[in-house]
């Protein structure tokens, strides 16, 4: 579903903030969620002609048969035969969940520490929820607005979510403050994180076209940031990792949890997290912390992982000369300047970021293929470790989509702690 558009035009009109967004937004957070059922008829009409959104979905042709395999029914057994044998060792365990007290983690391959707090999730519970199937042009999705009432309902019947503090944001409404326009987006994303205190619960979901635009500020060793694309993004521009991460992570407090979920192509560190996550081990594949400080960067932490001193040594000169020319301040400056929080923050997204995401069809119902794989899973078993979380929901997946999910962090997690949210 959310292929990468070709050349965005360039110039919006607005570059990534520096920093957080003011607190105090001086104005009424975005309208409530509208009434369950999925059955609505689009509503067109919002004063303005629907903008040419990114071009069709690209999809593997091979095997994309609406055929289920033991999905449903509350039964854990969504595996084929031959992975059955390693699906059972994180299956059916008991996970301890976080208790909230502070941590000082020792950042890998440095003598730098990083203080940062889990949240119980047991406080103040809200959710932003956005899906945008771009009714009205040529490339248009169709699971997108589908994905966040399934996941409105979710929330609400698994984890205790109340109605009226989930905001949905979809282009099926005739009500302007709830169309899925660049404005609207950013604003949802302040009233998200506005006021939160340690243990509570946030939800952002996204389920949309993604892409990736050319790096403006060199935080991408790739050279690229990963974007959603709002309706009006060809008039407003899209929305960065940097954008929303200077959002929605920056302000945190320690204890704060963010949960992320991102079902759009090249998505794999949408939210620019330092911490990615190997499904096979749970052990660290990508150091994002380490991306401001570009390729000496990258060798210092080979160098560790590997055991090479000698490279680890030479570049870590190089590598803390860059950071903290660009974080002059204090070691909180500094810690936020690579990618890190004090807040409990993690993501979840539905394929790297050089893959493309599915608009897929599961049950009669069009939908995103990340954001069902989730709800299938997490409803069938809510005993899901962080690990078993992501292998769960990509084996999933692979029986009939060729896309990957992602698991980054704000800080170095536990990944057999119990996922809560």
């Amino acid at each position: 579903m959310y292929n990468r558009p070709p050349g965005p035009p360039q110039g919006y009109g607005y570059a990534p903030p520096s920093g957080p967004p003011p607190q105090g937004y001086g104005y009424a957070p975005p309208p409530g969620p509208p009434p369950q059922g999925y059955g609505y008829p689009p509503q067109q009409g919002y004063g303005y002609a629907p903008p040419q959104g990114p071009p069709p979905p690209q999809r593997r042709q091979d095997n994309y048969g609406r055929q289920q395999q033991s999905y449903g029914g509350g039964s854990n057994n969504y595996n084929q035969n031959s992975q059955q044998q390693q699906q059972q060792s994180y299956h059916n365990r008991d996970f301890s969940a976080p208790t909230g007290q502070a941590q000082h983690q020792k950042i890998n391959g440095t003598n730098q520490y990083h203080d940062f707090r889990l949240s119980t999730c047991q406080g103040k519970k809200k959710a932003l929820l956005v899906g945008i199937n771009y009714i009205g042009t040529n490339n248009r999705l169709n699971g997108c607005i589908n994905d966040v009432h399934n996941m409105c309902a979710f929330l609400i019947n698994n984890f205790g979510y109340a109605k009226d503090d989930i905001v949905i944001l979809t282009d099926d409404q005739t009500m302007m403050a709830s169309v899925p326009i660049k404005q609207n987006i950013i604003r949802g994303m302040q009233w998200l994180v506005n006021g939160a205190q340690p243990n509570d619960s946030l939800v952002f979901h996204y389920s949309g076209h993604g892409g990736q635009t050319k790096d403006l500020d060199g935080d991408e060793e790739d050279g690229f940031d990963d974007v959603i694309y709002p309706l009006d993004f060809q008039t407003n521009g899209e929305i960065t990792d940097d954008l929303m991460h200077d959002i929605m992570v920056k302000p945190l407090q320690p204890g704060v949890r963010l949960t992320a979920l991102f079902d759009s192509c090249h998505s794999g560190t949408a939210l620019d997290l330092p911490f990615v996550y190997r499904a096979q081990d749970g052990g660290i594949k990508e150091y994002n912390v380490w991306k401001d400080a570009g390729s000496d960067g990258l060798k210092a932490v080979m160098g560790y992982v590997t055991g090479d001193r000698s490279m680890m040594i030479s570049s870590l000169g190089s590598v803390f000369t860059k950071i903290t020319k660009s974080a002059t301040g204090n070691y909180d400056s500094k810690m936020k300047n690579m990618k890190m929080s004090p807040a409990d923050v993690i993501s979840f997204s539905g394929c790297k970021d050089s893959q493309t995401s599915a608009d897929a069809s599961e049950n009669g119902q069009a939908t995103g293929a990340m954001s069902w794989a989730f709800i299938t899973v997490m409803s069938q078993n809510r005993e899901q470790s962080y690990l078993t979380l992501l292998q769960n929901v990509r084996t999933l997946l692979a029986q009939k989509y060729s896309q990957k999910p992602q698991l980054s962090s704000s800080h170095q997690i536990d990944v057999n702690m119990k996922f809560v949210m």
